[in-house]
């Protein structure tokens, strides 16, 4: 009677657990969702890929935050969040070093941050940064330009927003390949076009306007300054010009299937974007910690793997 006993309280036990453990797995969680601007097409898609896989995971209610390409309206929208007492914050800052007091505001209120794209270093108590190595993505685009240009070339290159760190990550890998060589790849024009396509059109207008002809190759921190630098030289007639961007925007891979733009680096964003909400649910529901930093390595998109650019389902 007593082994009948104690076998039957181990099953209520067990059952108990098990029921515990579901309801755990399917736990209610309200996530704060933001991202610099929703007017960048990238991310547009980092948004939609982080909203897709709180739906493929359930039961989450998502806040989406369009920070308007202003760090007070990122600041407001997260201080509000904390506010509201959301469970997780999965974020891609616009500036690292603006953001930080806020997102230290939400780690000092117990909710687990996780940041994707944009690594704040500064904030200890960041439960995880999901991303892509940029500096990586900075020396493939290095790696390529020497391939094209074994004997040199004279180089325009764009730079993204200041005090972003993918801009400062992606300018330190192009020079980490390109300096070694600097007797042959001359930065003949260097000035920041803050990740905008009509920035990107302007500054290169100004930059072409200063040369005598035009340069070997332009290569830019995003897609968008790319190809507004592209409107900039056939505005001129230019020619026979090296264009490369970052990011792999279907826009982008159009461009480089039909020969307009040269290449662009795939920083698998949908990859980031997903990683992040994945982590920080299976914190919120099981209690694991995801590993601190976890980052994609970028590859050059050219013609020759157009296929294995992330978002090559989407161009027609």
């Amino acid at each position: 009677m007593k082994r009948l006993t104690t076998t039957f309280l181990a099953g209520v036990f067990g059952l108990a657990l098990a029921t515990s453990a579901l309801a755990q797995a399917d736990k209610p969680l309200t996530i704060l969702e933001s991202v610099p601007g929703l007017n960048f097409p990238f991310f547009v898609h980092m948004m939609n890929q982080m909203k897709a896989e709180a739906e493929t995971l359930g039961n989450i209610t998502v806040i989406e935050s369009d920070g308007q390409d202003q760090t007070t309206k990122q600041t407001a929208d997260v201080e509000t969040a904390i506010t509201q007492g959301v469970n997780g914050i999965v974020i891609s800052p616009k500036a690292v070093d603006a953001m930080a007091p806020a997102l230290q505001q939400a780690v000092d209120a117990g909710i687990p941050v996780v940041t994707i794209d944009r690594r704040v270093d500064n904030v200890p108590g960041i439960l995880a940064h999901v991303g892509a190595d940029n500096v990586k993505g900075g020396e493939a685009q290095g790696e390529l330009i020497m391939s094209l240009f074994p004997d040199g070339a004279n180089i325009i290159n764009l730079l993204g927003s200041p005090g972003a760190s993918p801009a400062i990550d992606r300018a330190q890998g192009l020079h980490n390949i390109l300096d070694a060589h600097a007797d042959k790849y001359k930065f003949v024009f260097e000035q920041t076009a803050n990740f905008n396509r009509a920035d990107g059109l302007s500054v290169t207008e100004s930059a072409l306007g200063g040369m005598d002809g035009p340069p070997d190759v332009i290569v830019a921190g995003n897609d968008d300054m790319a190809l507004g630098a592209i409107e900039a030289l056939k505005a001129r007639n230019y020619e026979g010009v090296t264009v490369i961007g970052f990011d792999a925007l279907p826009e982008a891979l159009v461009a480089v299937r039909d020969g307009s733009l040269t290449a662009t680096v795939e920083q698998f964003p949908g990859g980031q974007s997903r990683g992040a909400v994945q982590a920080l649910v299976k914190f919120l529901r099981e209690g694991v910690e995801p590993e601190k930093l976890v980052l994609l390595t970028p590859i050059a998109i050219t013609k020759d793997n157009l296929d294995e650019a992330e978002r090559i389902g989407e161009v027609q």
